[in-house]
């Protein structure tokens, strides 16, 4: 009496097929244009690799410059309200938001990248993960090569800082120009050519990697290296909003976190100091001035610099945090990792 109608059923699943996969797509906020070194050589082949991986299921959407409007600053709020699904920045941007990842931007404190690098994922794992980043699942924590001073005058020794008005991409490191004379001005990447262009500021913080882009060798012409470790390093987050990846597939998951965690951050450090070198070349070539201080006057600088070490421990505490903990851990992971 049943077999037809069982039959038929049997017949209509068999039909059917199996569910079709779950197709995602997630859309990439940040603010530098998509030919800049990091969008170009460190986000594209992310992106690139967990499409591939996934066999098509999931596209990630790149928007450059801030196309899905708001500034830089913005971004981590845009991902937070799930205005996007992922984000790369600088936790510099939004003042005092992230106060444990600028143990890593203190002055004269990081020598390698990509040692750094890995030591930033390491103790921001332990330490931020649950503090500082609550709310978003981090993808990758990196920094880039060596700050140099970009000027419109030659600056040789600390009393040339005083008068100049450079731009500062963060907190401490606008504590660190004020300290060394100059006046600090805080701004994103993206507004320091016009910046530069109109006399708004007479030079700015800067890994050489950054300078084509914004073309800051052709906007000034003077360029002062530190012996070395790094007058500053700023410090990046590759983001998800964290209720977007945990309603994935676990395979996706999977797939995002093998492409994403330590080695992608250490890679992506290395990366960017790799690309110091040629865009230092092409200042040379320009007939730019370039200067290394030597290890006297790196002295003086690192002794200016010392209350802001000083300032940051005091802040740390003011807001319930253990900042000389803190920053003993990092100088331990530097030294483990040849940061």
């Amino acid at each position: 009496m049943f077999a037809r109608p069982l039959a038929a059923l049997a017949l209509l699943f068999a039909l059917a097929g199996p569910a079709p996969a779950q197709q995602v797509t997630l859309r990439l906020h940040q603010f530098l244009p998509a030919q800049s070194f990091v969008p170009a050589n460190i986000l594209d082949p992310w992106a690139d690799r967990i499409e591939a991986e996934s066999g098509g299921r999931i596209t990630i959407e790149r928007f450059a410059s801030m196309q899905l409007g708001g500034k830089p600053a913005d971004l981590v709020d845009q991902l937070v309200d799930g205005v996007v699904d992922i984000i790369w920045t600088l936790p510099g941007y939004t003042p005092g938001r992230f106060p444990r990842s600028e143990a890593f931007e203190l002055p004269f404190l990081v020598a390698d990248a990509e040692g750094a690098s890995r030591a930033f994922w390491e103790v921001a794992q332990a330490e931020m993960f649950p503090t500082d980043f609550k709310g978003m699942h981090i993808l990758g924590t990196w920094v880039h090569g060596p700050g140099v001073i970009h000027s419109a005058r030659p600056v040789l020794r600390l009393e040339d800082m005083a008068g100049l008005k450079l731009r500062a991409p963060s907190r401490i490191t606008a504590q660190l120009l004020e300290g060394l004379g100059a006046a600090a001005l805080g701004m994103a990447v993206p507004a320091v050519p016009e910046a530069l262009s109109r006399g708004v500021i007479d030079g700015t913080l800067l890994p050489w990697e950054v300078t084509s882009s914004i073309r800051a060798a052709e906007l000034v012409h003077n360029h002062t290296e530190f012996p070395g470790r790094a007058v500053y390093v700023a410090t990046f987050i590759l983001a998800m909003n964290a209720e977007r990846y945990a309603g994935l597939p676990a395979d996706l998951r999977a797939i995002i976190d093998t492409a994403s965690g330590p080695e992608f951050s250490a890679n992506a450090g290395r990366l960017q100091q790799g690309a110091d070198a040629p865009m230092r070349a092409e200042a040379v070539a320009m007939g730019n001035t370039v200067v290394t201080l030597d290890a006297a006057e790196a002295a003086r600088w690192q002794a200016a610099a010392d209350p802001v070490v000083a300032q940051w421990l005091a802040d740390m505490a003011a807001a319930g945090i253990d900042g000389a903990g803190l920053l003993a851990r990092v100088k331990a992971a530097l030294a483990a990792n040849g940061g």
